[in-house]
């Protein structure tokens, strides 16, 4: 009975944890959150650190990714995004970190950028998933699912359920099949409902003209607009994270590799550009397929988006005339 108890006890602890992170997520105008996301590991979410960040904090930040960094490559082997130094940057950055609860040792992050690009004439914002580095001693212990959707649902989750676009740049097939199972609309993908559309092209299109040093892409590199292959793509700062095929980690279903292997040269060094979106879909299919079922905190999610989706969502659409949200418009949408 006691172990019952104490087991009730921890459990109702982590859920008033994952209560106040999800409170947090929709009320801070910059998030900066920490959340107990496995066991023994603290997870850090902070947006636009070069802004939010005092100068002695964001070093401190930067450090810690430096760090880990280290334990794959030489950190100053990187000259781009987050790593530039430049407070610019690092203003559009949003930084996941996972480290050690009781050591504090930094073992995984990840560096989103926000890049605005015109969709039909209208600036739209596009996350872009950027860098994620992991400690080889931490590999295998089920991070991913932090590392590729935590932070994005929870921008999502923050912007009124409102669907975001995402970009990503790879040529390692895990990360492909894991941005193709994540998200929706996702192109190119060896999927068979992958299809590109003009909205897909237009921002790729945009992203290549206008953000190439988020991601490391030199102006000499190549695009090639039906298949979203940027040649020739590690020329720009990120001339030490070039793989070979047999070195790039590959996903469970070898049709990502197959795929990879047919797009990509990589002798020459070629990515695959990744256009798709985070929706309502997007969300359910990453809380009930890819956060663990036995967590509290992913059943604790699931429950938020659904109730915000069937109950909160259309009142606080209709009481907002301030927002666009498409047929969801109160009065005649006109602005106060």
């Amino acid at each position: 009975m006691a172990s019952v108890g104490l087991q009730i006890r921890s459990a109702a602890g982590r859920l008033r944890g994952h209560a106040a992170f999800w409170l947090k997520a929709f009320t801070q105008e910059s998030i900066d959150l920490s959340l107990r996301t496995h066991a023994g590991h603290i997870t850090r979410i902070v947006e636009s650190p070069g802004l939010s960040l005092s100068e002695d904090e964001l070093e401190q930040l930067i450090a810690q990714l430096r760090v880990v960094a280290a334990k794959t490559l030489p950190a100053e082997q990187l000259t781009y995004g987050i790593f530039s130094g430049a407070r610019e940057r690092l203003s559009r950055a949003i930084v996941t970190l996972i480290s050690e609860e009781e050591s504090g040792r930094p073992i995984a992050f990840n560096a989103l950028s926000v890049m605005q690009v015109e969709l039909d004439g209208v600036p739209t914002d596009v996350t872009h998933l950027g860098l994620v580095m992991v400690d080889p001693d931490a590999r295998g212990q089920g991070l991913s699912w932090v590392l590729y959707g935590l932070t994005t649902l929870v921008l999502f989750a923050r912007d009124g359920l409102r669907p975001r676009w995402i970009s990503n740049v790879t040529q390692v097939p895990a990360v492909v099949g894991m941005v193709s199972e994540t998200f929706s609309d996702v192109y190119p993908s060896p999927r068979a409902d992958a299809r590109q559309s003009f909205a897909h092209l237009q921002l790729a299109r945009g992203i290549m003209r206008q953000h190439r040093a988020v991601f490391g892409v030199g102006d000499d590199a190549g695009f090639d607009e039906t298949r979203f292959v940027i040649t020739d793509a590690y020329t720009g700062g990120s001339d030490a994270l070039k793989k070979t095929f047999d070195e790039a980690p590959k996903h469970r279903d070898p049709k990502y590799a197959d795929f990879c292997a047919r797009e990509l040269d990589y002798d020459r060094g070629d990515d695959v550009l990744q256009i798709g979106r985070i929706d309502l879909a997007a969300a359910r299919s990453y809380l009930l397929e890819q956060v663990p079922h036995r967590s509290l905190p992913g059943l604790l999610a699931a429950t938020v988006i659904l109730t915000l989706q069937r109950l909160v969502l259309p009142i606080a659409h209709w009481l907002d005339d301030s927002r666009s949200f498409g047929i969801l418009r109160s009065r005649n949408g006109e602005s106060r």
